[in-house]
């Protein structure tokens, strides 16, 4: 397992507490934490898909995309016990967007294994199902925390959105770098890569000044920093010299990064 791949895993597994499956409705905090990280993982795989095809079938994105989807299967699984009705009714929702976005991710590799290519349509349609799949994931997100009477913590959220944040640049840029079809098909929907540089820019610089932050906060989120700036120029002039597999390396460190904040923040309620 390469070094990435470990990486990856151990960002999702790390923070997660231990938990047992019962007949009564799930800890909230847990199952909200599960459905981060479901999303985070959603995310990178149609990242990561785009890496594939604009690298013209490199396996190592193969095994990347297959460990995203392994993590989101496995996190939705867990997924379990909701607090009321209406988020039990977007669990299966998610479920079956999830089924169908997997299904045509699939297909989709299988295609470019086979051909050496993807038509354009397809890769649209996925992008799009994704897009749904998140807005699902949301939209449970603040229902678990309605039903269950349960609010993340300021800096808890604040770091987990900036995650979501750097994934949502990284499949931009991957998107942008492969030119599928000779067309960007974005994940965001309207902004700009530079927009979404500059806004993680401004929400890191605030997390870095948060007056709670521990010592050993503070040093992580300069690690962070030290690695965002490495890659910062590249975003924001995105339309010059492509780098796809220096963004998509180091998004995938500032997202470790700040998971291990977030847990951090976790741990004391801020």
């Amino acid at each position: 397992m390469t070094s990435r791949l470990l990486a990856i895993l151990l960002c999702a597994l790390f923070i997660l507490p231990a938990w047992t499956s019962s007949a009564h409705a799930a800890d909230p905090a847990t199952s909200l934490l599960k459905l981060h990280q479901m999303r985070l993982a959603a995310q990178r795989s149609l990242g990561d898909f785009y890496m594939y095809n604009g690298m013209e079938g490199d396996q190592r994105y193969a095994r990347m995309i297959d460990v995203s989807v392994q993590l989101a299967d496995a996190r939705l699984k867990e997924l379990t016990g909701m607090p009321g009705e209406a988020s039990s009714a977007l669990r299966q929702q998610l479920e079956q967007e999830w089924k169908a976005y997997a299904k045509d991710l699939a297909n989709l590799m299988a295609a470019l294994k086979q051909q050496g290519f993807t038509d354009l349509q397809p890769v649209a349609d996925l992008t799009v199902r994704n897009q749904r799949l998140l807005a699902l994931s949301s939209e449970l997100y603040s229902t678990i925390q309605q039903e269950g009477a349960t609010v993340v913590p300021p800096l808890t959220q604040r770091s987990r959105e900036q995650s979501l944040l750097m994934q949502t640049i990284a499949v931009d840029y991957a998107s942008r770098s492969a030119s599928v079809g000779g067309s960007f098909i974005g994940a965001n929907g309207s902004k700009a890569i530079d927009q979404l540089a500059g806004e993680f820019t401004s929400q890191l610089a605030d997390l870095q000044g948060a007056p709670q932050n521990t010592p050993q906060i503070r040093e992580a989120l300069g690690e962070i920093g030290t690695k965002w700036r490495y890659i910062e120029k590249s975003l924001k002039n995105y339309n010059e010299k492509s780098v796809p597999f220096l963004v998509n390396k180091y998004s995938d460190r500032i997202t470790e990064g700040l998971e291990d904040v977030s847990a951090r923040y976790a741990e004391v309620q801020l």
